[in-house]
This record gives structure tokens, C-alpha cells and sequence, in this order.
């Protein structure tokens, strides 16, 4: 029975120091299969950030796997955001888009950043053609009969919750998974945990969203999601650090098929105390 940590948003620069060294305090003893990180691991992609992040990160005691978010691309330097975005990573760079094959899961990277839009306003998601060709040709290069998650920075539509992601090309990518058959997309970006099923074109997919592990809540404190698949199910919980929170005000409406929950039911958090 696989299981996997999913954490997002850690933000150095402005994170929770007692919700990371829970977090890795619970890797450690927990043993996970693996963790999932879906991006934003700096606030302003300063060198400083990036040294913190990668040294945190290169302490957890599992396989990582990393994408990059919106504020992980060089803010103040254009010449370096454009030629070398990803150059402040390479603590870690054997990490980013690493793709991890668990028994009978594999965790597939898709690209939703971008270094520039036709849109004012950057941070917001975006998937271009070459990156979801990119995604679909890895998952058709894996075993028949595998369990497929894929991972991203940004939802692919929107979730309910108050942060949005305006993902550009996230409806056409989203039914493109489908059809080929994704379990669920796993992201981040909005600082609030979710678990929902989208309809598309081609048939139901999952989307599951990770809080933040940062001081920049929305609607719910720090957390991360402890998926365990189990009979080609995948079944969330939601950990969330320091209090209790009563479940209608989390940000989750679960709705997968043969889940433990009823359809439309939350998930219901699980709380840790410092």
C-alpha cells in the first residue's frame, strides 16, 4: 500500500519554521514512500531562499520529487528569468520534474509555470503545448495497469477556494489527462487544501490540492496531504498543523468513487500539536 506525502507552498522567505520541522519530524518518522513537493518553495526567488529551501529539502528523509511555482522564477532579474530560470535550483536540480515510480504508481511531472504571458499578471498558472506533450508522452512510456498521478504549481481549474489559479490551458490539459487515463492531479498554489472530481470531455478526473507550509494562510493553517492507494483507490487526509478545525470549514469536498467519504462530504482534517 503505497503512500505519499504531498506538501506545497513551503515559501521560504516567509515560511512556518515550527509547521516544516513537523512536517520533517514526521517524514522521518513516518517513512512515507515518498514526498511530492508542488512548488513555491521561495517567496521572491532570492538566493537566500533558494539555500534554505534546498537544504531542507535534501533533509527529508524520502524520495523527493519537485515542481517549480510561480515564485521560484527570478522576480527582480529579467535577464536571468528568461535564460537561466532555473539556475538558483540546482541545489536540488536532480529533484525538479523528477519523476517517481512507487509499486504500481508512478508520479508524473506537468509544467504549469511560465516566464512570461500575454496576461499581466505572470504568477498565474499556464500549460503550453510542448509541456503537456511532454507529460502525456511519459505517461505513455509507463507500464500498463499503473496507478498515474501527476504533479503541478498550479490547478488546472479552479477549485472553490480563495486563492485562483486562471490556469490558461488547464481545461484542454485536464481532459487530455483523462483520456489517457490520470488517477488524479496533485497541486498546490492556492494555500488551501481541496479534493474534488472534475468532469471533462473525456471522462471524470481527480484534482487534489495541498495547503501551504508557510505564515501566508488563507482559509486554513499549514497542512499537507497523506494519500495512501490502496486497491487502486486514493484515499486523502488532510494533516494540519497546531489546531483543531472544525471539517465544514475546510476547504475539501471529496467526491471520489469508492472513497470512504459520501459524495460531497469533507475530508476531515487531522490535527498535530507543535
Amino acid at each position: 500500500m503505497p503512500r505519499l506525502f504531498h506538501i506545497s507552498d513551503v515559501h521560504f522567505g516567509c515560511e512556518d519554521v515550527q509547521a516544516l520541522q513537523w512536517v520533517k519530524d514526521r517524514i522521518a518518522a513516518e517513512k512515507p514512500d515518498a514526498v511530492a513537493l508542488t512548488g513555491d518553495l521561495t517567496m521572491r526567488a532570492r538566493h537566500r531562499e533558494f539555500r534554505a529551501a534546498c537544504e531542507w529539502i535534501s533533509s527529508l528523509a524520502a524520495p523527493v520529487t519537485v515542481e517549480v511555482g510561480n515564485h521560484d522564477l527570478p522576480y527582480f532579474n529579467l535577464i536571468e528569468r528568461f535564460v537561466a530560470p532555473y539556475h538558483r535550483i540546482r541545489g536540488i536540480e536532480r529533484l525538479v520534474e523528477r519523476e517517481l515510480d512507487l509499486p504500481g504508481v508512478a508520479l508524473v511531472p506537468l509544467k504549469t509555470t511560465a516566464r512570461a504571458q500575454w496576461r499581466l499578471n505572470w504568477s498565474l498558472g499556464y500549460v503550453g503545448p510542448r509541456a503537456l506533450a511532454k507529460t502525456l508522452r511519459a505517461i505513455d512510456e509507463l507500464p500498463e495497469r499503473q496507478l498515474v498521478l501527476v504533479t503541478a504549481h498550479h490547478p488546472l481549474v479552479e477549485a472553490n477556494t480563495r486563492g485562483k489559479a486562471l490556469t490558461k490551458g488547464g481545461e484542454r490539459a485536464l481532459a487530455a489527462l483523462a483520456r489517457a487515463g490520470v488517477t488524479a492531479v496533485l497541486s498546490g498554489h492556492v494555500h488551501d487544501p481541496f479534493d474534488l472530481v472534475k468532469e471533462t470531455a473525456n471522462g471524470p478526473i481527480r484534482m487534489i490540492g495541498a495547503g501551504t507550509l508557510s505564515l501566508r494562510i488563507r482559509s486554513t493553517p499549514p497542512s499537507f496531504n497523506e494519500l495512501t492507494i490502496e486497491g487502486g483507490v486514493v484515499k486523502v487526509r488532510v494533516r494540519t498543523f497546531g489546531e483543531d478545525i472544525p471539517t465544514p470549514e475546510m476547504q475539501v469536498s471529496a467526491v471520489p468513487q469508492n472513497a470512504d467519504q459520501r459524495p460531497g462530504e469533507p475530508v476531515a482534517p487531522v490535527s498535530a500539536t507543535p
